[in-house]
C-alpha cells in the first residue's frame, strides 16, 4: 500500500510540475511541509522539532522511548558544560542538552539533507547561542573524502565517510555520495578553535574507532562519552575499548539498542 501511494504521489507531482503554475503550487506545498512542527515534552522541558516527512516525525514522536539511555546520559551532564554531539542528525539530543542542561553544544553533522532540519530545530528553539553547527565529517585524518549515504530522506541515518563498510562491518550499500572535507577531533580544536568537550555523544554508524583514533589528546580531557558500538564488529569494538581505556576512561554501563550486539556504551572518568 505504501509503495502504491508513493507511486501515485510521484506521478501526480511530475504532472503538476510540468508548468509554471504547478511549480508554484508544488513550492508552496514544500514550504508548508517545512513549517510543520511537533511539540515534544520531556520532564519539564518543551522542545519543538521540524517534521516535514514521516522520518523526522517518527524521531520526534519516539523522542522519549527510542533511546532512553541517551537521555539519561544527557541528564547526568553537569549544568553548563560542553558537549560534542558527533553525528547530530537533525539535532534532537543537541536541543535537549542545550535546553535541559544549558550545555554549550557543538553539533557535528556532514549530511546536506539533515543540516537544514538541524538548523531549523536550533532556530525554533531559540538556541542559536548555545548550539554551534559544524558541517564537517570527523575521521582520523585531514582531507577530502567520499561521504556515502544509504538514504536521502530528511532525518536519515546510516552513512559513512572515507570507508566502504556499515555499522556492522559489512559492505556499505549507498544510494548517494559526494566528496567533502573531514578532519580529526584534535584538528577541530586546533584549526577551527572548537571548544574542547567535557562530554561526547557519538553515533556515526561504523567509523567511531577511526574518530577516536584521531582524538587521543581530546579523550584524555573528557569526563564522559556515550558511544554506539556493535560488539560483533570486532575491529571496531576492540579498537574503541583500547582508545577509551588508554584515555583513562572506565566503562560505566552498556545499554542494548534493540539487537543482541548493538549497544550504547557509557564511559566515565573516575
Amino acid at each position: 500500500m505504501r509503495k502504491l501511494l508513493k507511486k501515485i504521489i510521484r506521478v501526480l507531482t511530475i504532472g503538476i510540475t510540468k508548468n509554471s503554475i504547478g511549480l508554484v503550487a508544488y513550492q508552496e506545498i514544500v514550504d508548508i511541509a517545512m513549517k510543520l512542527q511537533k511539540d515534544v515534552y520531556y520532564g519539564t522541558h518543551l522542545m519543538k522539532f521540524t517534521v516535514p516527512n514521516w522520518l523526522s516525525n517518527y524521531r520526534a514522536e519516539t523522542f522519549s522511548s527510542k533511546e532512553p539511555d541517551t537521555l539519561d546520559y544527557i541528564d547526568a551532564i553537569p549544568i553548563g558544560e560542553t558537549l560534542w554531539d558527533i553525528g547530530a542528525n537533525v539535532g534532537l539530543y543537541s536541543v535537549y542538552a542545550a535546553k535541559s542542561r544549558n550545555c554549550n553544544v557543538f553539533a557535528f553533522e556532514p549530511s546536506v539533507f539533515n543540516l537544514e532540519l538541524l538548523a531549523r530545530n536550533i532556530f525554533i528553539n531559540d538556541l542559536q547561542l548555545k548550539i554551534t553547527i559544524i558541517p564537517i565529517a570527523l575521521s582520523d585524518k585531514l582531507g577530502s573524502n567520499v561521504f556515502r549515504m544509504s538514504s536521502t530522506t530528511w532525518g536519515g541515518a546510516l552513512s559513512t565517510f572515507g570507508e566502504d563498510f556499515d555499522q556492522n562491518g559489512n559492505k556499505f550499500l549507498d544510494v548517494f555520495e559526494y566528496s567533502t572535507l573531514g578532519m580529526t577531533m584534535e584538528q577541530a580544536v586546533s584549526l577551527l578553535n572548537v571548544q574542547i568537550p567535557q562530554h561526547i555523544k557519538m553515533d556515526v554508524d561504523g567509523i567511531e574507532h577511526f574518530i577516536l583514533r584521531g582524538g587521543q589528546s581530546i579523550l584524555k580531557n573528557v569526563k564522559s562519552i556515550l558511544i554506539e558500538i556493535n560488539d560483533s564488529f570486532t575491529e571496531q569494538a576492540h579498537e574503541t575499548e583500547m582508545h577509551l581505556k588508554n584515555a583513562g576512561l572506565t566503562l560505566f554501563k552498556k545499554c542494548n539498542l534493540g539487537s543482541s550486539n548493538q549497544f550504547n556504551q557509557w564511559w566515565v572518568r573516575k
